[in-house]
């Protein structure tokens, strides 16, 4: 049986385009609608980490008249950084990745972003950030990832006319939008989900990068757990492969996204424009609030909020939307 190729939003600088994806062994259940119930809901959703990768397996990259050959990790990941030599056209561009098996050629087609030109890019965690996920009470998260599907999720109130606005502030040209990243602890495992919901939801068409994936059973319980030092390498390398943009961050309260943006802000002090926050117990958590007040003596925007209303007041009242 012909392996798995999956390919995933992309994204590129005037200097480099970046890539990536993973191949699985056939028997994977890699592909399914997120819209069963129930039992079956919660049978697809764990096989999604009972899944076999294929290491040292040749894909390639077809681009600007080259076929770029590499081979997968030990995991199936694999990633082109590829220099660009001459400049490219702004938004959103097909690429195309092609594998062999049994003497036929496969070709597949993905979407990478080069940002248009000034202005802002989006960075969001996703997890009780716009998806209702109960992050804090692992019982209930995995009751809800198990048992809920694609349709029966929840959203926050009103946070896709915030993302929204936020996709097209500052455009003179409201087809040309902003960068969104979303950059989740989750697991690679998710990726199909997360495009289908944000998809369904009409949020801002983004580049996601979630944490390294999992191929065991009892990965499964462990989903969004441990360390969250990737995400934080992941938005510093996006800030460093973005330099002239000006950021802003959403996240929440439930893990670790207010210190996580601290040290952003710290490390690029001119860079954040703002910060956003999403409270998601009964009352504002006073660690959180003393980081916030932190980041203001840095003379970066901050708004601690419960309601996405809140959050679009204070985007209007800076001038950001």
């Amino acid at each position: 049986m012909i392996p798995i190729v999956k390919l995933y939003r992309g994204y590129a600088n005037e200097n480099e385009l970046i890539v990536m994806g993973h191949v699985f062994r056939p028997n994977s259940k890699t592909d399914y609608n997120f819209e069963k119930k129930s039992l079956k809901n919660a049978r697809s959703i764990i096989a999604l980490y009972k899944i076999k990768t294929i290491a040292n397996y040749d894909v390639y990259l077809h681009f600007n008249n080259q076929k770029i050959h590499t081979k997968t990790l030990d995991d199936g990941y694999f990633k082109f950084c590829i220099p660009l030599d001459a400049p490219h056209t702004f938004g959103w561009q097909n690429y195309l990745v092609s594998h062999e098996y049994d003497g036929e050629t496969i070709v597949l087609k993905e979407t990478f972003i080069r940002p248009h030109q000034g202005n802002l890019g989006i960075i969001s965690d996703i997890d009780d950030t716009f998806l209702v996920s109960h992050t804090q009470n692992i019982f209930k998260k995995l009751y809800i990832l198990l048992f809920k599907n694609l349709n029966d999720r929840k959203i926050f109130e009103n946070v896709v006319l915030h993302y929204q606005a936020l996709s097209t502030a500052n455009r003179n040209n409201k087809s040309e939008q902003n960068a969104f990243f979303y950059i989740s602890s989750s697991e690679w495992n998710l990726y199909q989900f997360i495009v289908r919901f944000t998809k369904l939801h009409e949020l801002p068409r983004a580049v996601v990068l979630l944490k390294n994936i999992k191929t065991g059973f009892f990965d499964f319980f462990k989903s969004g757990r441990g360390s969250h030092h990737h995400k934080f390498e992941k938005i510093k390398h996006v800030l460093e492969f973005y330099p002239n943009l000006k950021y802003v961050l959403l996240g929440d309260d439930s893990q670790q996204d207010p210190y996580l943006y601290e040290h952003i802000c710290k490390i690029f002090p001119i860079t954040v424009k703002a910060v956003y926050i999403r409270q998601t117990g009964k009352s504002k958590k006073t660690k959180v609030s003393a980081v916030l007040d932190n980041l203001t003596s840095l003379e970066v925007e901050v708004c601690y909020f419960k309601d996405s209303n809140e959050a679009i007041a204070h985007s209007k009242k800076i001038g950001l939307i």
